[in-house]
């Protein structure tokens, strides 16, 4: 089931991670990969958020410095370790520093271990969810506008200027998740909602779920019915857990892997593996049946083929 009304061309972004160096700390490395992945048709490189990591704001702007057009953001942030009005003048003032190409990605937060090791409130996911609700609201007026004012269960701001205007007339925000409550909110307030493929399970540890067709078509038509008429304007993207371009693909290794079964990872847009031509084919059938055109990879180099073949198309 095809919700959109409009086909968007596809793009491409980057969310470099790697198990042998850690590229986000090493400046020469981001660099290096910044700049290969805007040489290669990439628009955008994202940066996680999490306590152990660097902080995704300073690494962003060293993408950014090195860069021409290349696009960056957050993916994604964890909501609970962040004020609103805090987050918004961050974003204006990167967005702003970089000549207008920030995308804000934000996510509810779901990392128990995290939240006791640095001892910042996690919500249960009721409230977690109402905050999220009421953050990204209120980050929304504060960007368009420059000014806020909410009263709600866990936000309140009495903001008459940010002071800091955005180069963009509107910052893109991002917003991924996989509960229908997150999927809602995204539908009101989102420019670019990611199906992740995973849920948390217990104290926030995530799994793989969601990767069938079925389950997305279930996502798609709750972010239509969200969103309304702005559907249109909502593009839609995949943050994909495993790529590999070439003729020999195990994909019952991958099946064990993510313990699927070997027909959901031959559909799914969360695993892209195969030739150029087999990848173009799931990419353009999973853009007519879901409506996804921007996609997320993390192999830079190894998945390059791909956006040759099909970046802008």
């Amino acid at each position: 089931m095809n919700t959109t009304r409009s086909v968007r061309p596809f793009r491409f972004a980057v969310q470099p991670l790697s198990k042998s160096v850690d590229i986000l700390q090493d400046h020469a490395e981001l660099v290096r990969i910044a700049r290969a992945a805007e040489d290669l048709g990439y628009e955008e490189l994202y940066v996680p958020d999490h306590c152990g990591s660097v902080d995704p704001f300073i690494a962003a702007c060293v993408v950014a410095e090195a860069t021409t057009t290349l696009r960056v953001g957050t993916l994604v942030l964890n909501n609970e370790f962040h004020h609103p009005a805090m987050l918004a003048r961050t974003a204006a003032t990167l967005d702003r520093l970089s000549g207008g190409r920030f995308i804000l990605g934000c996510g509810t937060g779901y990392a128990e271990d995290e939240h006791d090791a640095t001892g910042i409130e996690l919500r249960r996911p009721k409230d977690r969810v109402t905050r999220f609700a009421e953050c990204m609201a209120s980050i929304r007026l504060l960007l368009d506008e420059g000014a806020a004012h909410v009263d709600g269960a866990h936000v309140t701001l009495a903001i008459d200027r940010l002071g800091v205007k955005p180069v963009q007339e509107r910052v893109p925000l991002l917003i991924g998740g996989h509960g229908r409550r997150v999927v809602a909110i995204a539908g009101k307030h989102c420019d670019i909602f990611q199906f992740t493929g995973m849920e948390h399970g217990a104290r926030g540890a995530i799994r793989p779920a969601g990767f069938d067709m079925a389950a997305l078509t279930h996502r798609a038509n709750w972010l239509a019915e969200s969103a309304g008429p702005r559907i249109d304007s909502i593009e839609r993207s995949a943050l994909v857990q495993a790529t590999h371009v070439g003729p020999a693909v195990d994909h019952g290794a991958t099946a064990a892997e993510f313990k699927l079964d070997v027909d959901t990872v031959i559909e799914s847009p969360f695993i892209l593996q195969g030739s150029r031509a087999q990848i173009a084919d799931k990419l353009h059938r999973c853009r007519e049946q879901l409506g996804i055109s921007h996609i997320v990879v993390r192999d830079v180099e190894g998945f390059a083929p791909v956006v040759a073949d099909l970046a802008g198309r």
